[in-house]
């Protein structure tokens, strides 16, 4: 701001006035200046406006500008659908989530029923022949193509075999009802001298219908629980009449479609267990044409 300065001034008195020095105070500010060099700026043009410089964008960054089909709120924020990608994030995750702990779980299963198939251990099951309740014939090759479920016992056992196949019967129907899934049931005798093709047979009628009796000499049912490794420990020479013990192991041997050993459920597992036990090996079951190949693919680290 320009300052203020005094200026004298001489100015020549009339006659017979006396003469005087006066001084005149100016003061001129800032915006008085500015006010006339714009009147003179707009005195010396044609009538053309001066370009007016463009705004700065007071977008932010990562907003939309006006026009855009996304809604601006009345604080000129951009509405995003924030909420909507969140669940469908969570959504996703949940899902990938639950088929990768699926298809861990069905790898896992497979690698165990591999395992059980005699991968550094002792094979279970094997050939075997034997009768039906019928007298029919029956060998390991009618294993195949279904799964089978096998249980070694007798029809003199007190309480065990009783409880065992009453749980099979419920394991049969859960597996039905629940999942659709129907499996081959099959008891077999430890006790050959005793259990006769008709004793079997009466013997099952107070058990589920579908579980078959089987049955034989001495020799081939020992040789079919030396197989599926069953303790068997029945007297070979008995007499009619005669009583003795029988001690065999309590599990039930889960075979696959090719007759092969997968599981085993022992005691510990109630009907709705074991059913969720069979349904996952079912589900992880692979036939052996297609295992081979996976194990020789480039990911067959993950089978071993």
């Amino acid at each position: 701001m320009l300052g203020r300065t005094r200026i004298p001034l001489r100015l020549r008195a009339p006659l017979g006035v006396p003469f005087r020095q006066v001084y005149r105070p100016i003061s001129i500010s800032h915006a008085l200046l500015q006010e006339q060099k714009k009147q003179e700026g707009l005195n010396t043009t044609d009538g053309a406006e001066t370009p007016k410089r463009k705004p700065l964008s007071r977008i932010p960054i990562g907003a939309i500008p006006e026009g855009n089909s996304q809604k601006i709120g009345s604080t000129g924020t951009v509405e995003f659908s924030t909420w909507k990608a969140v669940v469908l994030f969570a959504v996703v995750g949940t899902v990938v989530t639950f088929f990768f702990k699926k298809e861990k779980k069905r790898l896992e299963l497979q690698k165990e029923a591999d395992q059980n198939r005699g991968m550094g251990k002792p094979l279970v099951g094997g050939p075997f022949d034997l009768i039906d309740t019928n007298g029919e014939q029956f060998t390991q090759e009618k294993l195949k193509d279904k799964f089978s479920l096998i249980y070694f016992g007798f029809t003199h056992c007190p309480d065990i075999c009783p409880d065992e196949l009453d749980k099979l019967g419920l394991m049969l129907d859960e597996l039905k009802s629940k999942y659709n899934i129907q499996i081959q049931p099959i008891f077999i005798t430890c006790d050959p001298a005793r259990d006769s093709p008709a004793i079997i047979k009466e013997y099952l009628k107070d058990f589920h219908p579908d579980i078959i009796g089987l049955t034989g000499t001495y020799d081939k049912i020992k040789e079919c629980c030396k197989n599926f490794r069953v303790y068997f420990s029945t007297p070979r020479d008995v007499k009619a009449g005669q009583d003795y013990l029988v001690d065999h192991s309590i599990f039930f041997y889960l075979m696959d479609k090719e007759g092969e050993f997968i599981d085993v459920l022992g005691r510990q597992y109630d009907a709705s267990g074991a059913v969720e036990k069979i349904k996952g090996h079912i589900d992880a079951y692979v036939p052996k044409d297609q295992r081979d190949k996976q194990k020789n693919s480039w990911y067959g680290f993950l089978f071993k």
